[in-house]
């Protein structure tokens, strides 16, 4: 999301609205605009002068509503009054947002902000993602401890009793515990792998990071796929985790070209590497003036309604055979870089997006 700018003439105690990413109106009891913030400004698609000393309630779809709002207000009815309406726009469709209507410090002052509801709905969504992954990650380190111990064990009783037994056909019985044993053991390793391994700090070239994924991911995939380069070669270096990174980076792109099984075959498979900077922003719960986006999109069939909520849940894969710990990985990695990895799927276009802030 990217803020408005500052305009000239703005009321001086109302200009660090213009910092915020939701939108602001200061009122009077009768709803003129004193004051309408940038951001508000660029979503109406009308000047704050425009809107000083208007209506406000024209601005809205159902002007009543906020009419009742703030009778409420003057008659001090409630503290803070949230709801939801649709915002009016030039030349655009009306805009669902949630209005919450609160006192300002001035006597006969409301404010009244609005954030988009799509933008709640993502806020509400990267809360789940951060309290999911420090659950997963207690999850798995209790579970991956709890499977550890008796499985050393049982392969260790296995050994020993292929030791003692003479028939092949117990013997061969004997090999497919201990087989398994170590599969399992294989599993576990890889759970525990993010959070033992040391975060090694440096400078990262988000390029050279994509470079290197391609390169990995033409090797496997050397026929029907192609993978299209779209950088903003502006982006700075930034301190992080390379090798992290393109753990992150690779886990994606290789669900993807697994994913492209059928384009592959119809030789049209394409992954888009994308990467761009996005000013402004607001991700775990944090605002950054800066910030890395990297866009990882193919033209597969998409992911499956039934686990699009849960994709970043350990041992949750779409693919038969798969492990499910890729994108928990990945969101494990980014995460740790004070990033957020993002999903918007439909079939024939799934856009993977990391977040990672920039100096």
């Amino acid at each position: 999301m990217v803020f408005g700018k500052k305009a000239a003439g703005a009321n001086p105690r109302f200009q660090s609205f213009d910092l915020l990413s939701t939108l602001i109106a200061v009122v009077n009891r009768d709803g003129s605009v004193l004051f309408a913030n940038a951001g508000l400004e660029d979503a109406l698609g009308t000047s704050r002068r425009t809107l000083e000393g208007s209506q406000f309630g024209a601005c809205f779809h159902e002007p009543q509503v906020l009419r009742t709002a703030l009778d409420g207000a003057s008659s001090n009815d409630f503290a803070t009054l949230r709801y939801e309406a649709f915002l009016r726009r030039v030349n655009h469709e009306l805009m669902p947002v949630q209005v919450t209507l609160a006192h300002g410090d001035k006597k006969g002052e409301l404010i009244i902000e609005m954030s988009p509801l799509e933008q709640q709905v993502r806020q509400d969504r990267e809360e789940r993602l951060i309290d999911q992954a420090q659950a997963n990650k207690e999850l798995i380190r209790n579970l991956a401890h709890e499977i550890k111990n008796p499985l050393g064990g049982i392969r260790g009783a296995a050994q020993l009793l292929q030791m003692e037994v003479e028939s092949r056909d117990l013997i061969e019985y004997t090999q497919v515990i201990i087989h398994e044993a170590d599969r399992l053991q294989t599993l576990v390793d890889r759970l525990l792998a993010p959070h033992r391994r040391p975060h090694v700090v440096g400078d990262v070239n988000i390029h050279e990071v994509c470079e290197r994924v391609r390169s990995v991911i033409l090797a496997e995939f050397p026929r029907d796929l192609h993978i299209e380069r779209d950088f903003d070669v502006s982006i700075p270096e930034f301190r992080g985790d390379r090798e992290q990174l393109i753990q992150a980076t690779l886990n994606i792109a290789h669900n993807a070209a697994q994913a492209l099984a059928e384009r592959r075959a119809a030789g049209d498979a394409q992954i888009t590497f994308k990467t761009r900077v996005a000013r402004q922003v607001i991700f775990n719960k944090q605002w950054y003036r800066l910030a890395l986006e990297l866009h990882v999109i193919d033209n597969g069939p998409g992911v499956p309604d039934t686990i699009k909520d849960r994709i970043f849940y350990p041992l949750v894969s779409g693919r038969e055979g798969g492990t499910g710990l890729g994108l928990t990985l990945a969101q494990t990695f980014v995460q740790q870089h004070h990033g957020v990895i993002e999903c918007d799927s439909v079939p024939g276009r799934t856009d993977f997006k990391i977040l990672i802030p920039l100096p």
